[in-house]
């Protein structure tokens, strides 16, 4: 129906076994620009939802905090809660997740309680830096005659927490990649230098230099990693502080790193290296930094410090990820809004901050075992994380101290392993420095052959078992091998895990455990057959498991 002025504001509606999700299509304007300054959707509740939510406070963060419980009731409309605010219904385990898709030349979408006195939220737009006053401005030359497309806005539903993990619906609202070969795309696991301090012990005068970073690709070929990130620091007029400097030159390294040496000795080894950049020094100069880093050798880039989701900075992200695919770039997003399912349509695009991750270990204590098993329910809902796993320096809460150098983290070493399972990313970190995947003997830690072993692309995943902030165990699928992954809170417990989905054949199985201390161990072989299909899984405290098992090989017709 039309209003006085003639316009017409579409509805377009999608229903899915798994949500539903609508959109606005805004009319044409007579002339001047289409102008939108907020949004008036709204979502009410029958009842009062038992929700997670982790309200930001402002606009223009890192999206980085705690998703924590609370009573729909108490959803105030001062609060700007972030996407997804995650619920039961009190029907049995059914779940649901409010969250938005295909985020494009708009501003990103938030939710805050109802002022009407109603159990239920309603929008909020990320306004604009140069007008306040206005969430999204688009001249009348770039709306198409039919009206321009909002992002959707989405409900995920699922018969429990489980099921909300396993959707893909959020990226399939987006559009189909453009790109027509792929094959450069390479999903994979790096080492990196940041997270510990750049420590490797073995070599003198340890940071940003050309022995350090050698010695990090050194600990990537023996752990069979396919990438090297060389974080911040690297370039002339770098902070080493994440701070900008309006003189940097993030083409030109620092004089201590000779960075073609370093490519060509890491390409002889079989690792690709990842070079850090602050956003604010590419985006003057984004084409020319691309080729040039695609002249290099350069396999990806992580782009950090953007905090912002305004319509500037949601079109900066879909200039930079076409542009980096133009020059067959991977990107990993650092300081970034959490992700719409854009990786469906730009796949160099692997992982995502927006997260509460393992960096938090460096000076806080807020990265505790229910944290961990609360974000596979709540922000990796949305797509990959760069949570950055993958910490040997196990200590249990009561024991965990805060270091910046060589940074401890809360819970057991399988914990630390079943995070590569469980999380989400396409990038995944092993995050700690080298030394702590040796035994000082040359051979390999406890735990860190899981690393050399686990992928980083799946094929297929299945939420075996969990509750929000208690525990999860996730299968995931790699070809024709399994892998699995349980995580629990800091409470012990033991777990019955159905196999039942996997094809009538016998598997060779490997379980990492928990041992009896947190950086313990047990490795154990096993075998899941026709009359062995559940596995047992026994967590400490804090703790967690992760498991490969291997398909038989395929018969061959005739033999």
């Amino acid at each position: 129906m039309a209003d006085a002025r003639g316009r017409t504001l579409g509805v377009v509606v999608r229903a899915y076994d798994d949500g539903i999700a609508l959109r606005y299509r805004l009319p044409l304007p007579a002339q001047g620009e289409l102008q939108v300054k907020e949004d008036l959707t709204g979502f009410l509740f029958p009842r009062d939802y038992a929700c997670w939510a982790l309200n930001l406070g402002r606009f223009g963060t890192s999206h980085e905090g705690e998703y924590d419980p609370i009573a729909a009731s108490k959803l105030r409309p001062m609060q700007l809660v972030e996407l997804p605010l995650v619920c039961g219904t009190g029907e049995g385990t059914a779940s649901f997740a409010i969250t938005e898709a295909d985020l494009d030349d708009y501003a990103g979408l938030y939710l805050s309680g109802r002022g009407d006195g109603r159990l239920g939220v309603e929008a909020r737009l990320s306004p604009r830096l140069d007008t306040p006053q206005l969430a999204v401005r688009l001249p009348r030359g770039e709306v198409a005659p039919a009206g321009h497309l909002t992002p959707w806005r989405v409900l995920l539903l699922g018969d429990s927490p489980g099921a909300l993990v396993e959707s893909n619906l959020i990226s399939s609202l987006n559009p189909p990649t453009p790109i027509a070969d792929t094959s450069w795309i390479r999903p994979g696991k790096t080492a990196w230098d940041w997270w510990s301090g750049g420590l490797a012990p073995d070599v003198a005068d340890a940071g940003m230099n050309t022995a350090t970073i050698k010695r990090y690709i050194d600990h990537a070929a023996a752990l069979k990693l396919e990438y090297m990130l060389i974080d911040d620091g690297w370039y002339v007029g770098s902070t080493s502080n994440g701070h900008y400097n309006a003189d940097a030159d993030i083409t030109r390294p620092i004089p201590v790193l000779d960075l073609p040496a370093v490519i060509a000795y890491a390409r002889e080894r079989g690792v690709g290296i990842w070079l850090w950049a602050h956003w604010k020094s590419l985006a003057p100069r984004m084409d020319e930094v691309f080729a040039r880093y695609r002249d290099m050798g350069i396999r990806g880039v992580k782009v950090d410090f953007m905090d912002r989701d305004d319509q500037e900075m949601v079109a900066f992200f879909h200039k930079m990820m076409r542009s980096a695919a133009d020059h067959r770039l991977m990107l990993d997003l650092h300081g970034a809004y959490r992700p719409t399912g854009l990786n469906r349509t730009l796949p160099n695009f692997l992982t995502r901050e927006g997260v509460l991750g393992a960096e938090y270990n460096k000076w806080s204590r807020r990265i505790t075992p229910t944290h961990n098993v609360t974000l596979p329910f709540t922000r990796m809902l949305l797509g990959p994380m760069d949570y950055t796993p993958g910490g040997f320096r196990n200590m249990t809460p009561e024991q965990f101290q805060v270091s910046f150098n060589g940074p401890q983290v809360m819970g057991t070493r399988a914990h630390q392993l079943a995070m590569f399972v469980v999380y989400e990313s396409g990038l995944q970190m092993v995050a700690d420095s080298p030394d702590v995947y040796t035994d000082g003997k040359g051979g390999l830690a406890p735990g860190a052959d899981f690393l050399s072993l686990v992928p980083a692309r799946w094929d297929e995943t299945r939420v075996l078992a969990g509750e929000i902030g208690q525990y999860i165990v996730v299968g995931r699928r790699s070809g024709r091998d399994w892998y699995i992954g349980a995580m629990t809170n800091e409470s012990p417990r033991t777990l019955q895990v159905p196999l039942d989905f996997l094809p009538a054949a016998d598997y060779a199985a490997t379980l990492w455990r928990d041992g009896d201390a947190p950086a313990d161990v047990r490795r154990e072989q096993l075998r899941i057959d026709a009359h062995n299909r559940t596995l047992e899984l026994v967590l400490s405290g804090g703790g967690g498991a992760a498991a490969q098992l291997i398909a038989p090989s395929p018969r061959i017709a005739g033999r």
